[in-house]
């Protein structure tokens, strides 16, 4: 049990398996590099999710994580002073860089489980990668997002729970899905459907202050701030 109290039922059973998980994930992004943007969800919304980090206003120094295309990296250039994007496809960052390459932004290519930062960063962003951290990973990657993060700091992030049937591989309550590629080959990648209020409770038992906001389904996003209760 974490202590955010829930446990993932589906979790692997060690943490070789976990890695060999996470190494499918990125071969699947890089795989899924050029044809990407072809695969946009049905329904896409996405002058909502815009218009809510533009309200956010990313200003400062900026820190994107899971850049994949440069979608957003190009949204966050417009408000940063500076921009560091990383991500963990090499394919990815190529298009990001074509995109919204700049003398303000910094691309890195790092997995994002075992990086590093080596400054601190008045925004954290992430667009549709909270989803595909693992349950057994989550409060890891919070920590990382706080060191990542300036005294007074704050996160913003966009996702969605856009799963079909078919690539359930444990029903419902699973948080690994498969997806196929055009070569027809599968790749499993982590794909849990956090509903806002849940995934409110669980950052406010790690520390965090954070509104949850949901848009049109199945998207949503969030902002707040690292600020434990002393005493």
């Amino acid at each position: 049990m974490s202590a955010t109290g829930i446990r993932a039922i589906d979790a692997p059973a060690d943490e070789h398996a976990l890695e060999r998980l996470l190494a499918e994930q990125i071969a699947y992004y890089r795989a899924r590099a050029p044809e990407y943007e072809r695969y946009a969800i049905p329904g896409w919304h996405g002058d909502e999710l815009v218009s809510a980090l533009d309200c956010f206003r990313p200003a400062g120094h900026v820190l994107e994580l899971a850049c994949g295309t440069g979608v957003w990296t190009e949204q966050l250039a417009r408000h940063a002073r500076s921009l560091t994007a990383i991500d963990a496809a090499p394919e990815m960052l190529a298009i990001a860089r074509a995109r919204a390459g700049g003398e303000r932004v910094r691309f890195l290519e790092a997995d994002i489980f075992s990086w590093k930062p080596d400054r601190r960063y008045d925004v954290v962003a992430f667009a549709f990668w909270l989803s595909h951290v693992p349950p057994e990973r989550f409060e890891s990657f919070w920590r990382l997002v706080t060191a990542c993060l300036r005294p007074g700091g704050r996160v913003f992030f966009i996702d969605d729970t856009h799963r079909t049937p078919d690539e359930l591989l444990d029903g419902e309550s699973g948080s690994t899905v498969r997806r196929r590629l055009n070569d027809g080959s599968v790749r499993r990648i982590v794909k849990v459907a956090h509903s806002p209020e849940r995934l409110e409770r669980m950052l406010a038992k790690l520390g965090w202050q954070v509104r949850i906001t949901q848009t049109s389904e199945p998207f949503f996003w969030g902002e707040g701030r690292f600020a434990p209760a002393h005493g």
